[in-house]
């Protein structure tokens, strides 16, 4: 039987602290080897998987090199956290300034602020799952990358 070090809602907090201190060093601590991140956000090309997937700790952390190569200033506050057995689900607000090329966008200089929703899989002492829903379409408007702006 496993015994956990960590609570699920620490495992999600050191998960937001690998993206909100760019603590790349600290994947493998969170995050299985079967780890899936289903997000929009994720380019098809350089991970793991079919677009809006990233499959292991690997693909995970080429992710989030990308995305802060793309947004330098890339910040997730989390707002509120709902627990119960395996499973965290978080409200959070991204905070972000487009000053790098990403998934083929040139740079736009645009700030972008936004709601999310993430869900989290937890299993012995590490993330399983993680699942991200946000509106992309208000993220590229107000990144300028709209026919509408």
């Amino acid at each position: 039987m496993s015994h956990r070090t960590r609570t699920p809602e620490q495992l999600v907090s050191a998960y937001v602290d690998v993206w909100n201190e760019r603590a790349y060093q600290h994947i493998p601590e969170v995050v299985s080897e079967s780890f899936v991140l289903y997000d929009p956000a994720v380019p098809e090309e350089g991970i793991a998987g079919p677009r809006g997937e990233a499959h292991g700790p690997d693909a995970v952390a080429r992710f989030i090199r990308g995305v802060i190569a793309g947004f330098p200033d890339f910040h997730v506050r989390v707002l509120d956290t709902l627990s119960r057995d395996d499973v965290v689900m978080y409200e959070a607000e991204v905070t972000m300034t487009h000053e790098g090329e990403f998934d083929g966008m040139s740079p736009t200089g645009r700030d972008a602020r936004f709601r999310l929703m993430s869900t989290y899989l937890v299993g012995d002492d590490e993330l399983e799952e993680h699942r991200v829903y946000f509106d992309r379409l208000d993220v590229f408007a107000q990144l300028g990358l709209t026919d509408g702006e």
